[in-house]
This record gives structure tokens, sequence and C-alpha cells, in this order.
């Protein structure tokens, strides 16, 4: 099977640290990047998520669980109203 080389800039600090890493796994870069690559062609993904929430408490989804969870709240008749704080609680 024919060969190609891949070349990517890092930055040192990080290619130091990759290094290492390889080395105490017992593999070097090329190995580690070729594995990453063929992982990627096989899952067809990266084999990772990647997200731009820093706190997933504010992603899409679980926004979404909230307020389904609110709008149950408001209109389940097995909770009702208490306080002037307008918090709800459960009607045994």
């Amino acid at each position: 099977m024919a060969q190609s080389t891949l070349s990517i800039r890092i930055d040192d600090d990080i290619k130091k640290g990759f290094d290492k890493f390889c080395e105490e796994v017992g593999m070097n870069p090329s190995v580690a990047v070729n594995m990453f690559v063929r992982a990627v062609l096989r899952e067809n993904r990266l084999p990772f998520e990647i997200s731009s929430v820093t706190n997933s408490f504010y992603s899409k989804e679980n926004m979404a669980r909230l307020r389904k969870s609110i709008k149950q709240m408001e209109t389940d008749p097995k909770y009702k109203e208490f306080g002037e704080e307008n918090t709800r609680t459960e009607v045994q």
C-alpha cells in the first residue's frame, strides 16, 4: 500500500506532551495519528464530542428538557402554586 505524508502545525508544548504520552503507552505519534484517522473513517465521525458549550446546563437538550418540565408543572393538576415566590409543590 502506498503511503503519504501528513504535515500539521502544532504548539511546541502540546507536541512535547503528546510525544511523552505516546512513549508512555508504547507507540510513536505516527501510530497514534493513524489510529485516530482510522477511527474517523471507520465511524464516519470524530471519535469524541466537540462542543462549544462550556456549561452543559445551558445546552439545547437540557434547556428543552427544562422547558418541558416547567410546562408540565404549570399544567399538571398534581402540582399547585405555593406562596408568593411562585414555587410549586406536589399535591399528595
